[in-house]
Formats: structure tokens, sequence, C-alpha cells
């Protein structure tokens, strides 16, 4: 249980959410099958495959959104169209307009939908009441937005909203760049500068030295860091982006060590997992968001 990709949202600051509550209230709308002419189908499922929709260690709570989807590809749905726009043809003598063909189009769809394969994914999220955090693990925006959607749909009052801080991350990585790493934080092999003009100019480095008169040389030209490599005191390395999210989170050697030597049985190395994983990315975040001039608290 290793989160990849993180989306940090602060939690209100008379939240009083319990684990117990939280399990009561996501069984109310667990993910149902798709039916029928449903293309899509949300609801929570369990962590672990068991009966259980929230895990708790430590006081953290582990929990997940279940999507199933129906899968209909457009070229599946063309190809039938095309045979039946054929045989209209071919009986009335005349050509198919648009309109008929888009009800053609929207038939098809209905008969095949019911016996099209449904496909399942999960995206899960990490409340830790003790930081007043919610985390999401998600490669993209659609899918943080899908979890809490949900949630709002789930849980009465639970509003919460993205980190913000003091420092813009686009100001604070360009300033780390210079010399100026925040303590514990060390600079990392990938970073991505981008002009403030009108042309948005790009320079990507991969695997690339950082050090040196040409990274210095484009910043002084008015770029700007957009996206950077990190590493958090020899134990975790990610990449920080302009928007405040963290991508391609990398849980280093000998945290995993830990967890490994320790676990007896596969639910020993789960607890032991996310107990591990969120114990260091919460003491990280909060070094980050140190580093980042502290937390607006007025956006709340």
């Amino acid at each position: 249980m290793w989160f990849k990709n993180i989306f940090i949202y602060r939690l209100p600051a008379n939240c009083t959410i319990t684990a117990a509550t939280l399990q009561e209230k996501l069984a109310l709308k667990p993910l149902q099958p798709c039916c029928g002419l449903d293309k899509q189908s949300r609801g929570w499922v369990s962590c672990r495959g068991d009966e259980r929709l929230v895990h708790v260690a430590n006081q953290q709570i582990l929990f997940a959104l279940g999507v199933e989807q129906k899968l209909l590809p457009a070229s599946i749905i063309n190809r039938f169209a095309k045979e039946r726009v054929a045989d209209i043809e071919a009986q009335q003598g005349y050509k198919v307009g648009r309109k008929e063909l888009k009800s053609i189009k929207e038939a098809v769809t209905e008969e095949l939908l019911p016996r099209a394969f449904a496909m399942q994914r999960a995206t899960f999220a990490w409340l830790d009441p003790i930081n007043g955090r919610l985390i999401i693990d998600a490669a993209s925006s659609a899918k943080a937005d899908e979890l809490l959607e949900q949630l709002s749909k789930t849980l009465d009052d639970l509003p919460v909203k993205l980190l913000h801080t003091e420092l813009s991350p686009v100001a604070a990585m360009t300033d780390w760049l210079a010399g100026n790493a925040p303590r514990g934080f060390t600079i990392d092999r990938e970073l991505e500068l981008r002009s403030t003009g009108e042309n948005k100019a790009t320079v990507r480095y991969a695997n690339h030295a950082l050090e040196g008169e040409e990274i210095l040389a484009h910043i002084a030209a008015g770029k700007r860091a957009t996206r950077l490599g990190l590493t958090w005191n020899d134990r975790i390395s990610f990449v920080l982006t302009e928007q405040l999210q963290i991508k391609r989170l990398e849980f280093l050697d000998i945290v995993k060590e830990e967890s490994t030597t320790q676990a007896d049985n596969a639910d020993e190395m789960f607890d032991l997992d996310f107990t591990l994983m969120t114990g260091e990315l919460a003491k990280m975040l909060t070094d980050l968001t140190e580093a980042l001039g502290g937390e607006v608290l007025t956006k709340r």
C-alpha cells in the first residue's frame, strides 16, 4: 500500500469524522454493478477485499472509491452502425442522413451496452485526522474530483479544500534552484522550466545535473520552475508541480525494508506498509508546507 501520485486537501478545522462513522456512511453507498444501459457505476469498496470499507492503523484511515465502467469502444459502435446503415440504404434506396445516423448510433449503443464487458478500478484516499488532511492517490485531477464528488454525496458535512501555501510552488522551486534548497530536502535530476512570456517556451531536464550556469541562465532569462524532482531526508523522492501536486512518489529502500523485515504475513505487511507510508508522508508534507512558507489559513 504505497501511494504514487497525490493531491493534498485540508479538512475543516471542526472535522470530527471517525473511522466508525465513515464505515457506517460508506456502507450506505457501496459499489453496485452496472445494470442495463448504465455506462458507469460508482461506490465504495473494500481496501483489502473483505467486508470492511475502512482500514485503520495508527489512527490513520484508508478507504477506496470503486468505479465500474462498461467498455464499449467507438470503433465497435461504428462497425455495427455501418452495417445497419448499409442495410437501410439497400432496402430503401437512399443515403442515410446525419440526423438519422446519429439515431442509429444511439440505438446500437443501447443494444450493445447490456452485453458490454465491465471493468473495475479503485482510487484510494487517506484521511489523516491528526494533521487535518485528506490525501487522494490519483494521477489526474479528474480521478481526484471523482472521489471528492462521491464523498460529498456520502457525507453530509465534510467540505475539503486544496492545500494553499504562502509561497507559490513556482516561486519557491525557482529560488531553490539558485542554491537555496530547504532544510531536509535535496534537489534531484528532474526539472521543467517555463517562460512567463506569451510563447510559454519550455525546457525539460531528465536525469540531468541541475547545478551550473545553464540553469541559472534560463532563470535569468525569465523562465520559472514548474516541476522539480526532490528527495526528503533520503527517505522519499518525488516530483513537485506548480499546482502543489506530488507525482512519482517513491519510498526509498530504507523505508520499505522496515516493513519487509518486521511483517510475518500479508495482513501484517499491509498494516505495516500503511503505517510506515502515512507516518513518513505526514512528516514530509509538514516539512514541505513549512518550506513553502506555511499554510494560508484564510483559504480553508
